[in-house]
């Protein structure tokens, strides 16, 4: 999505890691109208797949989540990652490995909001090692949903996430994908 590359390369910084820094319009401050363009892209790529269930990790996931679930009207579920009073016992749960974070993560949904027979859109910001997003394929395995694909803004395409995804038999469209970060340079590929 040219739109998002053009943007990724205004304001986007590159950091010590191969962490990419784009908390100023995707994952802490939110470009709406952007984000929007986002959902009405994904909306074209998987329109067709009977999506009728968007599932998500929190955190940074969920505002794109949300805006893309208007343009399938199907409501948006995200996986949380500690576990709270006001959550029902009965979950399904996994663990995920976070890369920008480097620690484990035991997700849940309640098992009454993933059920046998949903078509599920997962959604998140970033594909790097693909844990989260084999994390949630998990969570939807475990409930008998099955998986229409993933939608992720950015993808690191020089990590082996998407790889992973795809060996599963999971479609998976980026929105941009970053093929080097090299001194500080982005540069972009195609799939």
């Amino acid at each position: 999505m040219k739109l998002l590359e053009e943007r990724i390369l205004k304001d986007g910084q590159v950091f010590p890691g191969n962490i990419l820094k784009v908390d100023s319009f995707l994952n802490h401050q939110i470009d709406v109208a952007l984000l929007n363009k986002m959902g009405e892209e994904i909306k074209r790529l998987y329109g067709d797949c009977g999506v009728n269930k968007i599932l998500t990790i929190e955190a940074s996931g969920i505002g794109i989540a949300c805006i893309t679930a208007q343009f399938f009207n199907c409501p948006v579920l995200f996986a949380k990652k500690t576990k709270t009073k006001n959550i029902a016992a009965d979950v399904y749960k996994t663990v995920v490995a976070s890369f920008t974070h480097g620690v484990d993560y035991e997700v849940i949904v309640s098992k009454n909001f993933l059920n046998e027979g949903d078509r599920v859109l997962i959604i998140d910001d970033f594909l790097a090692e693909g844990n989260a997003l084999l994390g949630l394929i998990d969570l939807c395995e475990q409930a008998g949903a099955s998986v229409a694909g993933c939608a992720i803004a950015i993808e690191k395409g020089f990590q082996s996430g998407a790889q992973k995804v795809m060996a599963k038999g999971v479609r998976v469209e980026s929105l941009a994908i970053v093929e080097s970060m090299n001194d500080g340079k982005i540069t972009f590929t195609q799939r």
